[in-house]
C-alpha cells in the first residue's frame, strides 16, 4: 500500500508517460498544442507540491520502482531536501515553460511535428526529474542518458536547419563524453563500496581504506563530466550553438533547469559521498569558475544573436555558481584541516547558500529571458538585437518583464541577482582567515571576476 506522497510520486511518473502517448496519438490535432503541455504542467505541479513537503519537514519521500538487480542494488526514486531544492527550481520552471509553450509553438505547427515535440517534451521532463531524485547510480546514468538524448533530439527539432543539425551532434558527443567520466567514477565508488545505491557511496567519506589518490581521481572524473553538462571553460564549446539552436520553450528548459543538474551532482558528490578534504580541490574549481564567468560575460558583450548572448551569460552565471561551490569547498577543507576553527564551516556554508540562492535566481530570470526572447523573435522574425530598435512599443509587457529579468541579471538590488551575489561576495571576503598563500591569491581572483 502506497503512502499518499508515494501515490503523488507515481502520479507523477503516470501523467508524464501519458502526456507522452498523447502527443503522439494527438499529434495532427489541434489538441496536440494543449493536453501534453497541460500533463508536463500538472506533473510538475505535483512536483512542486512533494518538493515542498520536505522542505517544510513532513520527511523524506521514497518510491521504490519494481526493479531489483542483485549486483545492481535496489532501484528507488529519494527526495531528501537537497534534491527537493532543486525539485522546486525545475518544477517551478518546467510548469512556466509548459504553459508558455501551448502559445509558442503555434508557429510550427503544419512545419514540424507536433506530437514528436510533445512527446520528446514530456520525456525530457520526466527524465530531468528522475535525475533529482534517483537512489542508485545506475537508475541515476539511464534517466541521464534519457535526459540527454531527448535534449538532443530536441535541439535537433529543427532539422531542416544546418545550424541545429550540427549543433545537436556537437551536444550529443560532449554529453556522451562527460557521461563517460561520470560513469567511471561511479565505477570507483563501487569498487570502495560493493554497491551502486547512493545511501553507501554517502559511506566513502568516512573510510579509512580509501586513499587520498583514489578521491582525487574520483574528483576529477567527476568535475570534468559534470562540468561538461554544466558549461564550463573549457567543455562549454557545445552550449552557445545548442541552446540558440533549439526551440525557445526547451532553450529555456536547458538552460535555466538541465545545467542545474550538474550543480546538484557536484554538491552531493563532492559533499555527500567523498567529504572535502583538499584545498586544492576548491582552488581547481574557483580557477575553472572564475575563468567561465570571464569569458562567458566577455562573449556575451560581443555577440549579436539574442539567443547566443542568452546563451554566453548561462556560461557566465554557472561560473559564478561554481565559483561559491569552490568558495565553500576551500573554507570545508580548512575547517577539516584546522579543527580550532570551527567558523570555516559556517563560512562555508555561507558560500553554499549563496550558490544555491543564485542557482534559483539564475533559473528564474533565464527562463524569464529566454521566453521573452522566444516572443521577440517570433514577432520580429530575427535574432539579431541591433534590428530590434522600436519593438518595445509595440510589444509592451513583453518589454515590461524582459526588463525585468534583464535587472536580475544585471545583479541590480534589490531583485534576486544582486541577492545572490552579495551573499557570495560577502563569503569570499572571509577568506583572510585562511593563511594558505594560494587561496590568498585565487580568492581575490575570484572576488575579481564576480566584480566584472
Amino acid at each position: 500500500m502506497l503512502l499518499p506522497d508515494q501515490m503523488l510520486f507515481a502520479a507523477l511518473i503516470t501523467i508524464s508517460l501519458a502526456g507522452a502517448m498523447l502527443a503522439v496519438l494527438l499529434d495532427r490535432r489541434r489538441a496536440c498544442l494543449t493536453v501534453p503541455y497541460a500533463a508536463a504542467a500538472l506533473s510538475s505541479a505535483i512536483a512542486l507540491i512533494l518538493s515542498l513537503s520536505v522542505l517544510l519537514g513532513l520527511g523524506d519521500v521514497t518510491l521504490a520502482l519494481p526493479t531489483y538487480i542483485s549486483r545492481l542494488g535496489a532501484f528507488s526514486l529519494h527526495i531528501d531536501r537537497l534534491s527537493a531544492f532543486f525539485l522546486l527550481v525545475a518544477s517551478i520552471v518546467t510548469m512556466c515553460v509548459s504553459i508558455y509553450s501551448m502559445g509558442y509553438l503555434r508557429e510550427y505547427r503544419g512545419r514540424y511535428s507536433m506530437g514528436r515535440m510533445g512527446f520528446l517534451f514530456n520525456i525530457f521532463v520526466l527524465s530531468l526529474y528522475m535525475v533529482l531524485t534517483a537512489g542508485n547510480a545506475v537508475l541515476f546514468l539511464v534517466a541521464w542518458e534519457v535526459m540527454s538524448v531527448s535534449s538532443y533530439l530536441l535541439v535537433m527539432y529543427e532539422w531542416r536547419r544546418e545550424d541545429s543539425v550540427s549543433s545537436g551532434l556537437l551536444y550529443l558527443v560532449m554529453t556522451h563524453l562527460g557521461t563517460a567520466l561520470i560513469s567511471m567514477a561511479f565505477v570507483l565508488m563501487w569498487t570502495q563500496t560493493g554497491s551502486f545505491d547512493f545511501s553507501s557511496f554517502a559511506g566513502i567519506r568516512e573510510m579509512e581504506t580509501t586513499s587520498g589518490t583514489m578521491r582525487s581521481a574520483m574528483f576529477l572524473l567527476l568535475l570534468i563530466g559534470f562540468g561538461t553538462k554544466a558549461g564550463l571553460v573549457p567543455m562549454h564549446v557545445w552550449l552557445p550553438k545548442a541552446h540558440p539552436a533549439a526551440p525557445t520553450n526547451m532553450s529555456a528548459l536547458m538552460s535555466a533547469v538541465m545545467v542545474k543538474t550538474a550543480v546538484f551532482m557536484m554538491i552531493r558528490c563532492c559533499f555527500g559521498f567523498l567529504g572535502v578534504t583538499e584545498v586544492w580541490w576548491g582552488l581547481l574549481v574557483l580557477l575553472i569558475a572564475s575563468i567561465s564567468a570571464l569569458v562567458g560575460v566577455l562573449y556575451a558583450v560581443a555577440e549579436t544573436d539574442i539567443k547566443r548572448i542568452l546563451a554566453y551569460s548561462t556560461v557566465e552565471n554557472m561560473g559564478i555558481i561554481f565559483i561559491g561551490i569552490g568558495a565553500a569547498m576551500v573554507f570545508q577543507a580548512a575547517a577539516h584541516g584546522d579543527p580550532s576553527a570551527p567558523y570555516l564551516s559556517g563560512i562555508a556554508a555561507l558560500a553554499l547558500v549563496a550558490s544555491l540562492f543564485h542557482t534559483m535566481s539564475h533559473a528564474l530570470f533565464k527562463s524569464l529571458l529566454f521566453m521573452g526572447a522566444g516572443a521577440v523573435v517570433s514577432s520580429s522574425h530575427t535574432r539579431n538585437v541591433e534590428e530590434m530598435g522600436g519593438i518595445g512599443r509595440r510589444m509592451r509587457y513583453t518589454g515590461a518583464l524582459f526588463f525585468v529579468g534583464v535587472l536580475s541579471i544585471s545583479a541590480i538590488p534589490p531583485l534576486n541577482g544582486f541577492v545572490g551575489e552579495w551573499m557570495l561576495f560577502q563569503s569570499l571576503f572571509l577568506s583572510q582567515t585562511i593563511g594558505d598563500p594560494m587561496v590568498n591569491v585565487l580568492i581575490p581572483a575570484a572576488v575579481a571576476a564576480l566584480a566584472l
